[in-house]
């Protein structure tokens, strides 16, 4: 059996590749690696195992050059013939930017470039599975507040908070445009943030805006709104047991469910406990964002009732000091805080019913894994490219 896999030196893929490299079945794993040179594109796969000293099988693991925002990556892949005895592709890739003016990167990447790997696939003769790693957040921001089931997405009427959501949905729509259903796998993970094992976690993605909520103490955002969060090593564990069960379907929620559910008010409470330096956690409404904002620009008004707290201002004015920084968390942070509020909880009965590993744990229960990890992370940077 002969894998390729787009993605594989990201947050998800990277754990995908090391977990699947350690499986007897595989003969071969073909990596899409963005790079100028051979060298280079070695070296970014070795880095991915290095990371946990994971062991490489250089006759294994064979990294492809190629680059997504290319509109020559399908005759680049239809020339390699070494990858004509491909049997799986798993489409791991993304750009996840949430910040608009990315938006443009984020089409071409999510939408383009699938398109490009679909032109590819629908030619290989001995192609038994592609498996597209989307996302459950392709349902919008329309549905708040409940349980939401795969057969509701995708749906075109659906109004979305980011570009990249949407592109993901767009991307399971041209799947099914371009492929038979019988050799469609799509995998939807919730909001996959840190690592439950207690080691230095592949990427900061999301972990990032927790770092940020850490760092504020004052946070614009309902603390009992439901949030699904799942560690990284829970859905590689899970996508790879869905690609080699016997599936019941053909798509489906890698998620928390109500069983693992989470809020912010849970979380943050185990975050306080291992910074007690700083203010208790204080959640005050959304609408106040507004309030902070004007703020840290030096416009806001007296009477406003952000006034009412100023511990929080004054240690907003030691911790900041720059006001300029401040407005550039806001900038970044405030789409996290959208999806916190739409209180939404992914079904993942099919999960449970056909593959054998459980549900997650939740995450204010493994979260204190990865809290140890916030002083590696440049808030401000990651605020640039939320």
């Amino acid at each position: 059996m002969n894998i390729f896999i787009t993605g594989a030196t990201g947050f998800l893929g990277g754990e995908l590749l090391v977990a699947l490299s350690k499986r007897k079945e595989i003969d071969k794993i073909y990596c899409l690696v963005r790079s100028i040179s051979e060298a280079e594109a070695n070296a970014r796969i070795e880095h991915i195992f290095e990371l946990h000293e994971d062991y490489l099988d250089k006759n294994k693991i064979i990294p492809v050059i190629g680059n997504l925002s290319d509109e020559q990556l399908t005759d680049s892949l239809m020339k390699n013939t070494v990858l004509n005895d491909v049997n799986i592709i798993i489409h791991s890739a993304a750009n996840t930017s949430f910040s608009k003016i990315y938006d443009d990167l984020v089409e071409r990447v999510n939408i383009d470039g699938l398109n490009q790997v679909l032109s590819w696939a629908k030619q290989l003769k001995n192609l038994e599975t592609f498996l597209y790693i989307g996302t459950a957040t392709i349902c919008g921001k329309d549905i708040k507040n409940r349980i939401v089931y795969e057969d509701e997405s995708p749906n075109l009427n659906a109004n979305h908070l980011v570009k990249y959501t949407y592109t993901k949905m767009m991307g399971e729509i041209n799947i099914h445009k371009q492929l038979p259903k019988e050799k469609i796998l799509i995998a939807r993970p919730s909001i996959i943030m840190g690592d439950s094992r207690p080691w230095l976690p592949r990427s900061t993605v999301i972990l990032w805006a927790l770092a940020t909520v850490n760092m504020m103490r004052l946070v614009p955002v309902n603390p009992l709104s439901q949030l699904d969060i799942i560690p990284v090593d829970y859905a590689s564990a899970a996508i790879i047991e869905l690609l080699f069960t016997k599936r019941n379907h053909y798509i489906y929620h890698v998620s928390s469910g109500i069983e693992s559910a989470s809020n912010s008010s849970k979380i943050t409470n185990v975050v306080h406990e291992c910074y007690k330096d700083k203010p208790l956690f204080k959640f005050v409404d959304k609408s106040m964002i507004s309030q902070m904002k004007n703020w840290a620009r030096n416009r806001l008004k007296p009477y406003q009732e952000l006034n009412y707290y100023s511990d929080y201002l004054d240690y907003w004015n030691k911790t900041f000091v720059d006001s300029g920084k401040l407005r550039m968390l806001f900038a970044g942070l405030e789409p996290y805080l959208d999806f916190t509020e739409l209180g939404q909880v992914f079904d993942n009965s099919r999960l449970m019913s056909d593959i054998k590993i459980g549900a997650p744990q939740p995450v204010h229960e493994y979260i204190k894994n990865s809290i140890k990890y916030f002083g590696n992370i440049d808030v401000f940077e990651g605020a640039i490219d939320p």
